[in-house]
């Protein structure tokens, strides 16, 4: 899908289904008869009703001017009209600077609609070119951005001013800017058609749910590394990650549990032990905070030590980060699991979709340790003076772990519900999704009480 054989319209073609695409306002032109530079229309993804929108940067680079945010602004219109999602194409060197302020009048109403559409659409921006200035505001503000590699540049500034590594792909990854990234075009084409398939098309429609692909009751495989459980508990092949390359030690995605769409969000001990990040913290509000907006249940997978430890951290600020973090799952009115695969030590706990923060199950694995700090730390806290000539700290660590910091402990005090064998989370999980799927945070209203006989 090489974009230097393709014309503007064949290029936003491919994200839809062949022969769906249907182009809005295709004989504008400027007065002086050249194209306005930007091609927008709608199709069907997938058998859904989406929009998509495709900057041209063979016309002016694609240069921005009030003729592309109005014919933009007409698509939203139709979006939000009709409940369907945004695919926002970038490709433009900025803005038209002959049109002076009315260029940057332009900006402040492609923003606005991108505002006004949030929270109610679906908005998946992709970079196919360059994006820089205030395009590269608007991308960040849609939900998602899938970026190309050797292709996308995704900046504020103009690589000439800030360095040539700034906004290619692979930085904005590591920044969290890309929510995906693709190795070329035809990947990101893919990408962004699973993502609608796994997403409601609006705020009112609920949860995605569809026959099952995989045997709801099959046994869940657990071990190995997060990505591995993630995959063996969610329906096969269904896992489409959000923002791999940032905040590494905490994992975002999407799949299908049951064949009931879900956000996932999961330490990765594989990377610092699992430890919350100020930046780890942000990334699974942002990607919480959207799943609450469309409904979407979310399943969170706790393995963590607890928060980060270092000065750094402290002066992002981690407290503020963290403080979104809870906030977060506290307001989220959407359905919330939480399963303890392995550590839930201190703040990761409480932080990690706990039931204190609205989670409306709690499992945890027989081996999971629960406990207000490492049991080595707490051994060494409150039990030192219990060390002698026959009493080791070994074996001390060892009690702390089996009683007070076990599975067990926590399920008599409430703040889990139940403890599960690796081999029945997956069903487990389906059956609690299920249980939640038409969660109400208003409930039912009642016309009245019944009257006894």
């Amino acid at each position: 899908m090489g974009k230097d054989t393709m014309t503007g319209t064949e290029r936003i073609a491919g994200f839809f289904d062949a022969g769906t695409f249907a182009e809005l306002g295709a004989y504008r032109k400027r007065a002086d008869g050249t194209p306005v530079g930007v091609v927008c229309g709608y199709g069907a993804v997938n058998g859904r009703l989406v929009y998509a929108f495709a900057q041209d940067s063979d016309c002016r680079k694609g240069a921005f001017d009030a003729l592309q945010a109005e014919k933009i602004a007409s698509l939203y219109t139709l979006a939000i009209g009709n409940g369907a999602p945004v695919i926002a194409l970038f490709d433009s060197a900025g803005a038209y600077v002959a049109d002076g302020s009315t260029a940057l009048a332009a900006y402040g109403t492609l923003l606005a609609q991108v505002s006004r559409a949030s929270g109610v659409i679906p908005q998946i921006a992709v970079i196919g070119g360059t994006c820089v200035g205030m395009s590269a505001t608007a991308a960040a503000m849609c939900d998602f951005a899938v970026t190309i590699r050797d292709r996308s540049r995704l900046s504020v500034n103009a690589p000439f001013l800030v360095g040539k590594e700034i906004g290619t792909a692979e930085y904005t990854a590591g920044t969290g800017l890309s929510s995906v990234c693709a190795a070329d075009e035809a990947e990101a084409v893919a990408a962004v058609r699973r993502l609608i398939g796994l997403l409601p098309a609006n705020a009112g429609e609920g949860t995605v749910t569809e026959t099952p692909s995989d045997d709801v009751n099959r046994s869940s495989a657990l071990g190995g590394s997060v990505r591995e459980t993630v995959a063996s508990v969610t329906d096969a092949e269904s896992f489409l990650e959000i923002g791999a390359g940032y905040a590494d030690a905490m994992m975002t995605g999407f799949g299908q549990v049951g064949g009931v769409t879900c956000g996932i969000v999961a330490n990765d001990p594989e990377t610092d032990d699992g430890a919350i990040t100020a930046a780890g913290a942000r990334k699974a509000a942002k990607f919480i905070r959207f799943c609450d907006c469309f409904g979407i249940p979310v399943l969170t997978f706790v393995d963590s030590t607890g928060v980060a430890i270092s000065p750094v951290e402290e002066s992002d600020p981690l407290a503020a980060a963290l403080g979104r973090l809870a906030m977060t799952y506290a307001s989220a009115e959407t359905a919330k699991v939480t399963v303890i695969l392995g550590k839930a030590h201190g703040a990761a706990f409480t932080l990690m979709g706990s039931r204190a923060l609205g989670a409306d199950t709690v499992y945890a694995l027989p081996e999971a340790q629960i406990s207000v700090m490492a049991p080595e730390a707490a051994v060494a806290f409150l039990w030192n003076d219990r060390i002698s000539e026959t009493v080791s700290r070994a074996s001390l660590v060892d009690e702390w772990t089996r009683t007070v910091a076990s599975a067990e402990a926590a399920a008599r005090d409430g703040s889990i519900d139940d403890v599960i064998a690796p081999d029945e989370l997956r069903r487990r999980i389906c059956a609690a999704v299920y249980m939640l799927a038409d969660k109400d945070p208003g409930g039912v209203r009642r016309r009245h009480c019944d009257l006894p006989l």
